[in-house]
């Protein structure tokens, strides 16, 4: 009969150890826990599995402040108290009775242990991530965790944004892992980024891409994840790499990648692509892109190819800003004609600040200065 008890204790993990430590109780007693257990596996209804609860709960106040074998059905019936708590999701209802049965008198350490990790589970699934991980840390701290336990809490850490702590679990998880998951390994990446561990993050990334090279999202999340990184080139040679394998396609990749190749130090790449785009009609030739394409020429030091980039912009907006912009930009580069000729369109458009820029040519030739 002790035995049953041990079966009763928890429906989600096994007990051996408390079968020889449990005291005997009353046949009655015996013949309700089964009870209680059999009626609740085969509850469906809210107010069966509420009923059911209620009934555990009364027994267990009933027997509080007895003797070894009430205080012992009382942590029984606080057990399926909660195992109620959880068929109606109530998932901190269910952690408090277990605290309760936790803080029964006269259990032994391997049962507290148990508890001490089913309550922890319990506070995180019921959304108390900080005593929860707190709970779980505890009982790692005591016991031979697996690397399930040690996802779990480098979960919680990090929706905490507790990264250090979120670190120390998923090396622990990554050790006891043989073949972490994808959703795993970014979560691992996205730690090891917070935590400043930015080459183990990249490492993770390196390992999802050559597992899942066929999956689009892999390589959007790792270049974009790279990014965030600052890792700018690496986002683009990954960006790059997903396209010429032909796992990116479309427009919006298509533009992406040239966003990429700027971001990444590499304009000259950027504006081939850009307008060759642009000239075949692969892009729609927008003002927005004629701007990234002046951008892109100008970030190369392409003087020649930019101005004219930057005027055909200008022509099209037809703003004085754009005209004064093109003007500014000729002077530096010390194209006079080509300075009064944005200049004046801008002063005619009535930039003040053009204005000034006349004058100060007039009274300082480029060609004087150079």
């Amino acid at each position: 009969m002790r035995c049953v008890l041990a079966a009763l204790l928890f429906t989600t993990m096994a007990v051996a150890a408390p079968c020889l430590a449990a005291p005997a109780l009353p046949g009655d007693i015996l013949r309700d826990i089964e009870s209680l257990k059999e009626n609740l596996a085969e509850a469906d209804a809210p107010s069966e599995v509420g009923a059911l609860e209620d009934r555990a709960l009364s027994q267990a106040q009933r027997l509080a402040g007895g003797n070894a074998a009430d205080r012992w059905a009382r942590a029984l019936y606080l057990q399926l108290a909660s195992e109620a708590a959880v068929h109606r999701k109530a998932y901190l209802d269910a952690a408090e009775y277990i605290a309760k049965a936790r803080a029964v008198q006269g259990m032994d350490a391997a049962m507290r242990a148990r508890w001490l990790r089913r309550e922890a589970n319990l506070r995180l699934a019921g959304g108390q991530q900080a005593r929860g991980a707190g709970l779980l840390s505890d009982w790692l701290g005591e016991h031979r965790g697996d690397a399930a336990d040690y996802w779990q809490l480098a979960g919680a850490q990090a929706r905490l944004e507790r990264w250090d702590e979120a670190k120390e679990a998923v090396s622990a998880g990554l050790a006891r892992d043989d073949s972490p998951s994808d959703t795993r390994l970014m979560l691992a990446a996205s730690i090891f980024q917070q935590a400043g561990a930015d080459d183990q993050a990249l490492g993770m990334l390196e390992r999802l891409l050559s597992r899942s090279p066929e999956n689009p999202d892999t390589w959007r999340r790792a270049a974009g994840f790279a990014q965030r990184l600052d890792q700018h080139a690496q986002a683009a040679a990954l960006w790059e790499a997903g396209w010429r394998q032909g796992v990116l396609k479309g427009d919006d990749a298509f533009e992406r990648r040239i966003r990429l190749h700027l971001a990444a130090g590499t304009p000259a790449r950027a504006a081939e692509l850009l307008k060759a785009a642009l000239e075949q009609g692969r892009l729609d030739d927008s003002l927005a892109r004629r701007r990234l394409l002046a951008t892109a020429y100008q970030q190369a030091r392409s003087r020649g190819p930019a101005l004219a980039a930057w005027r055909h912009v200008a022509e099209r907006s037809g703003k004085a800003e754009d005209w004064l912009y093109v003007g500014q930009l000729a002077a530096g580069w010390g194209k006079d004609a080509a300075a009064q000729e944005a200049l004046s369109r801008a002063q005619s458009l009535g930039s003040e600040q053009a204005s000034e820029w006349l004058k100060y040519l007039d009274q300082n030739p480029l060609s004087a200065a150079r």
